[in-house]
């Protein structure tokens, strides 16, 4: 039996952008043995590179880092077992879509529509202008991601609501029973289908830290890609891209690394790398938006009922045939 959320085309998400002050985060880490006898503030500096550290000293001083109930001072001598918290005061984050649409929904999972430039999970300036938090605020406290999108990728994310369903669910993604469908715009003019076995592992990164990358030293990865429209008038093409593995950012490093990077692609050239940055350059990074690329359809067993379920979910304007233009009806806006 298949059972499927929709097969009519669906009107795209329009959704007013809200920055948004939160309540701030607590952010707990433990001692180990390898740091263990360092300074608290070099634990921090070195662990958190993205602030410098006369930053971290600012925040020593203010007392926003605690053991049990201890104000900690940055030269506080660090012990193997000791629990750090960072109390980070509440701060405005960035302007992001609010708006979700609801896919599927029964007492074991959730299928939602997530609009572009809405992050999936908490993460650098992002805490309540999330999917995850709107999620939970709409539909209900219980329920987890069972997979993410990239912060510009638009399309299908499944929430589990039960323990048996984010374990089977889980498991059905790490060992690829999960078949996910995206379609992306890229640059130049593709092969009509091919396939991408390219390695991906983090590389350095000035400026950053560390990103995924193209490297022949990471985790196996396969992506198949097909041309449903070239567009030559452009020098672009729209193509579907089915991906057995899950690596993060896999489409967009493996579509630049076969040589067709995605339309408005701010980080991966050619070859699947990050761009090299001058030095006071601020670096393309990994939630930079501007291209285009949607999960979708989503097909998995459903954990209690063992149905063959396919959830899908047309894409924006830009990501549809040219020949499809007649206007969709409407999923449930959340």
């Amino acid at each position: 039996m298949s059972a499927r959320a929709s097969n009519l085309r669906v009107a795209e998400l329009r959704s007013e952008w809200s920055p948004r002050c939160n309540q701030g985060w607590i952010y707990v880490d433990q001692i180990t043995t390898e740091n263990g006898g360092d300074p608290a503030i070099d634990f921090y500096v070195e662990r958190y590179p993205h602030s410098d550290r006369e930053t971290w000293l600012e925040r020593f001083v203010a007392g926003q880092i605690r053991s049990d109930e201890t104000v900690c001072s940055a030269d506080m001598t660090l012990q193997a077992g000791m629990t750090l918290r960072y109390h980070r005061p509440g701060w405005d984050e960035p302007a992001a879509p609010r708006d979700f649409r609801l896919l599927h929904e029964d007492d074991d999972l959730v299928a939602v529509d997530k609009p572009s430039g809405l992050q999936v999970l908490p993460a650098a300036m992002f805490l309540e202008n999330t999917l995850l938090h709107v999620v939970r605020e709409r539909i209900g406290a219980g329920v987890d991601p069972v997979h993410r999108l990239g912060r510009g990728t638009s399309g299908i994310v499944v929430f589990a609501r039960t323990d048996r369903a984010r374990r089977q669910l889980s498991q059905d993604l790490s060992e690829g029973r999960m078949k996910k469908r995206y379609v992306a715009l890229v640059q130049g003019n593709p092969a009509p289908s091919f396939s991408v076995d390219q390695a991906i592992g983090l590389v350095d990164y000035p400026g950053f830290g560390r990103v995924f990358a193209a490297v022949d030293t990471g985790k196996p990865s396969i992506s198949h890609v097909r041309v449903i429209e070239p567009r030559p008038e452009t020098d672009e093409a729209l193509v579907e891209v089915e991906i057995p593995t899950g690596r993060p950012h896999q489409i967009r490093i493996h579509l630049a690394a076969a040589g067709h990077p995605l339309v408005g692609e701010p980080l991966y050239e050619r070859g699947g790398h990050p761009p090299t940055v001058e030095p006071n350059d601020r670096p393309p990074l990994p939630g930079d938006l501007g291209y285009h690329l949607h999960a979708m359809q989503v097909g998995f067993t459903h954990p209690t009922s063992k149905d063959a379920m396919l959830i899908e979910c047309e894409p924006p304007d830009i990501l549809r045939p040219r020949s499809a233009a007649e206007p969709p009806p409407d999923h449930e806006q959340v």
